[in-house]
């Protein structure tokens, strides 16, 4: 993990973006957290727009956390922002903006294409990343997911141990293979569902909810939009993480 850069924020939280190998990414901190006094982590997740373009809304969810004592963390996903073009990954989206363009049903193969070989290689890169901030003394855990790639959480959820707690965001296409891996989830969920959202599958999102194992798990549904996400639902989110996390 190299850092290339660091900032304090006018709240007072510290912005560290670094690489790891290829892989860009970006660490807060909130202003009290030390060797002495380390917090918990929570990986903010994010769909394959490019860190650039996600900025504004990663980093007002990292202040709502450092708010509440908690560093966050995040890293470009595999074939967006300034990482290497995936060619499959790009013919994938193009099949997935044809088929909606032109009013068809999206396919299991389309989503398949699209979500599964991501959810492959983004995993690892997480659990590398995750590796690395937990070597930083002022980062304690325990440690949470808090986003989307939907499909990724799911994934993160199932096989590694760190995460204690999980906000995933009912926002992406799920395969069905998906459905399975969900049912071996156990931890604390806190699932959010714009219920108008354009792009998602409602009754996928809700057959995804009833397929998860978590003895707590819970599903705050909104009305709107993709975009529409009330201010208040990133409170409900804190509560969850803090209880959780502190």
């Amino acid at each position: 993990m190299h850092v290339t850069s660091e900032q304090r924020l006018d709240d007072g939280v510290l912005e560290r973006t670094f690489t790891l190998g290829e892989i860009p990414g970006i660490l807060w901190t909130p202003a009290a957290a030390s060797a002495s006094a380390p917090v918990p982590l929570i990986l903010l997740g994010h769909p394959p727009l490019g860190l650039g373009r996600m900025y504004p809304r990663l980093v007002a969810r990292a202040r709502h956390s450092a708010a509440e004592g908690i560093a966050t963390a995040t890293i470009e996903l595999p074939g967006s922002g300034d990482r290497p073009r995936w060619p499959a990954a790009d013919r994938a989206r193009a099949e997935l903006r044809r088929a909606l363009a032109a009013g068809e049903p999206v396919t299991d193969e389309i989503i398949d294409a699209l979500i599964l070989p991501l959810v492959e290689r983004a995993v690892p890169e997480w659990q590398a990343a995750l590796d690395a901030v937990l070597a930083l003394p002022e980062i304690g855990g325990p440690v949470g997911y808090s986003g989307g790639v939907i499909s990724i959480g799911v994934r993160l959820a199932a096989v590694e141990p760190r995460i204690m707690a999980a906000g995933l965001f009912a926002g992406s296409f799920v395969p069905r293979a998906m459905f399975e891996e969900a049912r071996r989830v156990t931890i604390p969920l806190h699932v959010l569902l714009q219920w108008d959202d354009e792009g998602n599958d409602r009754q996928a999102a809700l057959d995804l909810f009833d397929a998860f194992g978590s003895a707590e798990k819970a599903l705050h549904a909104n009305m709107g939009g993709h975009t529409g996400v009330p201010e208040f639902a990133a409170d409900a989110a804190g509560r969850f993480f803090s209880r959780h996390l502190k």
